[in-house]
C-alpha cells in the first residue's frame, strides 16, 4: 500500500481537503485505484450530532455513516463509495480502545496513548486502506490520508505519533507527506516565516514533509520558493504553489502543471504498481472530461436563490452548493448563488426590519430558480413555506430537499387542500393537522445515528411516465439515493394531496413512505425526501439538481435528450452509484 498524507500548518482551513482530493484525482488519471481517509481530532464519535452552523455539513455515506464534509470532496472528485470507517475521530478511537480494555483484551496492562492508542490508529488505517471503494471491487493502490486541524494542536498529537509510526512501518518509497501551509502577504511582500516555523514544528513532532503545498493569493515569486526550499530542506521542485483560482475545479490542473504527478510517481515508485489498460484508458478519459467541463468565465449567469436557515455558514450546505455547480457546468452556465435567510421572508421581519424583508423578497422573486435544502427545527420554516408558495404560483422552478420537500407539502396542504393549520410534528408536536409526522422507527431519546440513514431504494410509481425527473434517471423503475431524516409525509394525508394535484411519483419499498413528489403543468416543481447532493459527482451531476438547473436555465428538454442518448453511461442513482 502506498500512502499520501496531507497535513496542514500555520492556520486551519487552508484547503487540505481540496489538495488531497486533487492529488487523488491525478493518481486516478494515471490508472491507479485510490481510496481516502479523513482524520478528525475531535472527541465526537462522528459528525452526526454537530450543529451545521458550527461544524458545517454532515456528509452521509452509502452505509449510513455521518462524517466530516471532506469525505464528500473525496467522493465527488474520485467517484468513490467510502465507508463510515474512512472517517477516523478521536472519539471513535478512544471508544474502541476503552471497549478493548473493558473486555480485558490488554491482559491487565496499563492502557496508554503510546503504544495502545497509536497502535489502534495505525491498525485502523491499514485495515480501511485495503477496502474496495470503487467499481473495480479490488484493493486500492494508494490511500490518501488527510489529517484534520493544524499540526501542533494538542488534539492531533496522538495521530501525528501514529502517522510517524505508519511512515516507518510502510517503508521507504511507500509514504509521502504533503504539508499544506499558508503564505501571507504583508505590505506587498510574500512572507515565508510562518511556513518555516510550521515545518519546523512538524519535523519536531516526527513527520517529515516531502512536499510543501503553499496556499497563496497570487503566484509565488521565485525568491519565495527558494527561501521555502532552503529553510525547509526540500528541493525547489518539491514546493508547489496553490494560488487562489476562479473555481476549485482548476486546482488539479494547476497541480498537474507543476509536476505533482511526476513527484508522486517518483517518490512512491508508482511505476512498479501494476495497472490495467482499461484503468489507464479510463483515467485518460476522466482527465479529458475534467478539462472540458471547467466553467467558462464568460458563460451566461444563472441566478439561483438558496432559501435556508444556516446561510451564515455556507459550508453547512457544501454538498448542495457543489451539486448546483456540477449541474451548472453541465448546462454551460455560470452559477450565481444567492443566499437567502428564510427568517427574513417572514412577516415578523417586515415589522422589525423592513429593509431586510424587501431585500430578501426581491432576491427570491427575481431568481431563475428557488431551492429549499434540508435542515432541522422550526426556525425560519414559515419563510420557506412562503418561498415554496411563490415558486408554485409563479411557475418558478423549485427543488425541495428533505425538509424542503416537507415544506412544499405543508404549503400545498394549507393553500390548495384548505388545511390552513397544516404543519409538521417537528414544529408542533400537539398539532391536529400534521402533514409531516415523526417516523415510527425513530428515537426521540438518542440523537446520534438514529435517523433514517444511508442508501435506500425509491420506486417510481405507475403513471409516472410523464415525470421530468424520471426521464433524467433514464426512465428507471428503481433508483438508490442516500437519506438523512427523522420525519416523513403523513401517509394518511397522501390521498387528499394527490387528489388535489400533488403527485407522489416515488415511494419506498413498502409503498407507505413518500420519496418524490412532482407537480404537473409546472416547469419544475419537485421535492425529494432523500439527499441527492450526496451522490453528485463533478463529471456526473445529481439528476434532481441537474433537472432543476436545466429548467431554471430553459434547457431542460435538451439536457434530458442528451442524458437519454448517453447509453454508455450508468444511470446516476442506480445501485452502483460510483460513476468513474
Amino acid at each position: 500500500m502506498k500512502y499520501v498524507l496531507v497535513s496542514g500548518g500555520v492556520v486551519s482551513g487552508v484547503g487540505k481537503g481540496i489538495i488531497a482530493s486533487s492529488a487523488g484525482l491525478l493518481l486516478k488519471t494515471d490508472g491507479l485505484k485510490v481510496t481516502a481517509i479523513k482524520i478528525d481530532p475531535y472527541i465526537n464519535v462522528d459528525a452526526g450530532t454537530m450543529n451545521p452552523k458550527e461544524h458545517g455539513e454532515c456528509f452521509v455515506l452509502r452505509d449510513g455513516g455521518e462524517t466530516d464534509l471532506d469525505l464528500g470532496n473525496y467522493e465527488r472528485y474520485l467517484g468513490l463509495n467510502l465507508t463510515r470507517d474512512n472517517n477516523i475521530t478521536t472519539g471513535k478511537i478512544y471508544k474502541h480502545v476503552i471497549e478493548k480494555e473493558r473486555r480485558g483484551d490488554y491482559l491487565g496492562r496499563t492502557v496508554q496513548v503510546v503504544p495502545h492508542v497509536t497502535t489502534a490508529i495505525v491498525e485502523h488505517i491499514e485495515r480501511v486502506a485495503k477496502i474496495a471503494v470503487d467499481d473495480s471491487d479490488s484493493e486500492p493502490d494508494v490511500c490518501i490520508i488527510e489529517l484534520g486541524g493544524t499540526v501542533g494542536d494538542i488534539e492531533s498529537m496522538p495521530f501525528v505519533e501514529a502517522l510517524t509510526q505508519l511512515r516507518h512501518k510502510a517503508g521507504k518509497g511507500n509514504f509521502i507527506n504533503i504539508h499544506v501551509s499558508y503564505i501571507p502577504i504583508v505590505n506587498g511582500e510574500q512572507k515565508t516565516k510562518p511556513t518555516q516555523h510550521a515545518v519546523k514544528s512538524v519535523r519536531s513532532a516526527g513527520l517529515i514533509p516531502d512536499l510543501i503545498a503553499c496556499r497563496c493569493e497570487k503566484p509565488l515569486e521565485e525568491v519565495t520558493i527558494g527561501k521555502i526550499a532552503q529553510s525547509c530542506q526540500v528541493e525547489i521542485e518539491q514546493v508547489v504553489a496553490v494560488r487562489d483560482m476562479r473555481t476549485i475545479y482548476q486546482v488539479p490542473i494547476l497541480l498537474e502543471q507543476q509536476g505533482l504527478n511526476e513527484l508522486l510517481r517518483t517518490t512512491l515508485n508508482l511505476d512498479q504498481v501494476p495497472t490495467t489498460p482499461a484503468l489507464v484508458s479510463r483515467g485518460a478519459e476522466i482527465w479529458r472530461k475534467w478539462n472540458e467541463i471547467i466553467p467558462q468565465e464568460h458563460a451566461d449567469k444563472l441566478d439561483i436563490a438558496l432559501v435556508g436557515k444556516y446561510v451564515e455558514l455556507p459550508d453547512a450546505y457544501l454538498s448542495v452548493v457543489k451539486s448546483l455547480e456540477h449541474s451548472a457546468m453541465r448546462c454551460g452556465r455560470r452559477l450565481n448563488l444567492i443566499w437567502v435567510d428564510s427568517e427574513q421572508l417572514e412577516d415578523k421581519t417586515q415589522k422589525s426590519d423592513p429593509v431586510a424583508f424587501y431585500k430578501a423578497w426581491h432576491e427570491v422573486s427575481t431568481a431563475a430558480g428557488i431551492l429549499v435544502p434540508g435542515g432541522f427545527g422550526h426556525r425560519g420554516t414559515e419563510g420557506m413555506i412562503k418561498a415554496a408558495q411563490w415558486a408554485r404560483e409563479r411557475k418558478t422552478p423549485y427543488l425541495g430537499i428533505c425538509l424542503g420537500m416537507q415544506i412544499a407539502v405543508i404549503e400545498y396542504a394549507r393553500r390548495v387542500c384548505g388545511k390552513v393549520n397544516a404543519t409538521s410534528e417537528e414544529f408542533d408536536s400537539e398539532a391536529e393537522e400534521c402533514a409531516i409526522i415523526f417516523m415510527p422507527e425513530g428515537s426521540k431519546e438518542h440523537m446520534g445515528g438514529t435517523m433514517r440513514l444511508g442508501a435506500r431504494a425509491t420506486h417510481f410509481q405507475p403513471g409516472s411516465e410523464y415525470s421530468k425527473l424520471r426521464a433524467l434517471y433514464g426512465k428507471a423503475t428503481t433508483i438508490e439515493e442516500r437519506h438523512r431524516h427523522r420525519y416523513e409525509v403523513n401517509p394518511d394525508m397522501v390521498d387528499e394531496l394527490e387528489k388535489a394535484g400533488l403527485t407522489f411519483i416515488g415511494k419506498d419499498d413498502t409503498g407507505n413512505r413518500m420519496e418524490i413528489f412532482e407537480l404537473k403543468d409546472h416547469p419544475w416543481f419537485v421535492g425529494v425526501q432523500y439527499h441527492p447532493e450526496y451522490l453528485s459527482r463533478v463529471l456526473d451531476p445529481s439528476r434532481p439538481y441537474l433537472g432543476f438547473i436545466a429548467a431554471s436555465a430553459g434547457c431542460l428538454e435538451k439536457v434530458t435528450k442528451d442524458i437519454c442518448n448517453e447509453t454508455s453511461l450508468p444511470i446516476h442513482g442506480s445501485a452502483n452509484d460510483s460513476k468513474f
